[in-house]
């Protein structure tokens, strides 16, 4: 008997729900507020932060927070939009739609972070 694949897919939305309401909003708080108002001096200056960007390590944990993110928002969307607005019949192409958005999104990540 085959087991189904749902297990894996709610622990990529648990996973994404954790980074989406604990650190993403770290992140943005530190590098898109604070540090461009000067709020933290020089540990946050543009050339720092680039030099910690392009380390590895850094782009493995960027691609896992915006991937995860993208995976949680697919699989709520994808659950939600169905249900919620009587799109039932066409709840296979819904999603197909929000896992492929989740899925170029995250190609989209990793191009540019390999770039940097």
């Amino acid at each position: 008997m085959r087991r189904p694949a749902d297990p894996f897919w709610w622990l990529l939305f648990g996973a994404g729900g954790f980074i989406a309401a604990l650190l993403a909003p770290v992140l943005i708080l530190l590098t898109g507020i604070a540090a461009p108002a000067g709020w933290t001096g020089s540990a946050f200056s543009y050339d720092r932060l680039l030099t910690i960007s392009r380390h590895p390590l850094s782009r493995l944990v960027l691609l896992g927070v915006i991937s995860l993110s993208f995976l949680h928002a697919a699989h709520r969307l994808r659950y939600t939009l169905p249900e919620g607005f009587g799109l039932e019949r066409v709840s296979a192409a819904v999603a197909v739609l929000c896992y492929g958005a989740a899925i170029a999104g995250t190609l989209a990540a990793a191009v540019i972070l390999l770039g940097l």
